[in-house]
Parts: C-alpha cells; sequence; structure tokens
C-alpha cells in the first residue's frame, strides 16, 4: 500500500481545488488542463485531474436531472389523479377540482431536469 505524506496529499487537494474552481468560473477544460501545466504538473496529470473533474461534474448533473425529472412526474401524475378523482366524483352539483398547479409546476420540474441531461 502507497503511503501519501500530508504534504502530498494536501497539494492533490489543492489542485484538484483549483482545477474546480476555475471550471465553475466557466473556464474549458483544455484551458484549465493549459493552467495546470503552467503551475507545474506534466501533462498525463494535468490531463487526469480536468478528466475525473469533468466527469464528476457530469455524474452530479445527471443526479440532479433524474432527481428533477423524477419529481416533476410525480407531481404533475399527482396533479392529474386529483383532477381526474375529483372529476369523476362530481355527481349532482358536478364541483371538481383542477390541480393546475401540481400539473404545472411538477411539469416544468420534469422538463427542467430534461433539459439537464442534454447540456
Amino acid at each position: 500500500m502507497i503511503q501519501i505524506k500530508p504534504s502530498e496529499e494536501q497539494h492533490i487537494k489543492a489542485v484538484y481545488a483549483f482545477a474546480e474552481a476555475q471550471i465553475r468560473n466557466g473556464a474549458y477544460p483544455r484551458e484549465v488542463q493549459s493552467m495546470l501545466i503552467e503551475k507545474g504538473l506534466d501533462h498525463e496529470s494535468a490531463r487526469t485531474v480536468v478528466s475525473n473533474l469533468t466527469r464528476l461534474r457530469s455524474e452530479a448533473i445527471r443526479k440532479e436531472a433524474n432527481k428533477n425529472m423524477g419529481y416533476g412526474a410525480l407531481w404533475c401524475l399527482g396533479g392529474i389523479v386529483v383532477t381526474v378523482g375529483t372529476y369523476s366524483a362530481a355527481s349532482g352539483d358536478g364541483r371538481f377540482m383542477i390541480a393546475w398547479g401540481a400539473i404545472l409546476f411538477g411539469g416544468i420540474q420534469f422538463f427542467r431536469g430534461l433539459s439537464q441531461l442534454s447540456e
């Protein structure tokens, strides 16, 4: 098992923190890789750092998108069920409830998640 000295571990964390900050600020992966090389990393290490961060970011976006789609679908379908249920139960006076808020905002959240997947 390889032992990493605390100073090496801190250096690695600092490199990742710097690269992550640059990506969050809108720098393209190739630009971040060039910045890391300018700061003294070799090409392979810089590429690995950027690749790892890009993969982690994609996974986080996909997870958030799936969550938005799931909750959006539940709210939208729940609103539709309530609307259909109250419409079916409306007898005599014919009054029923349209759960438009749940349907509308659930749909918006679902499509927000769908658009996140296409980014």
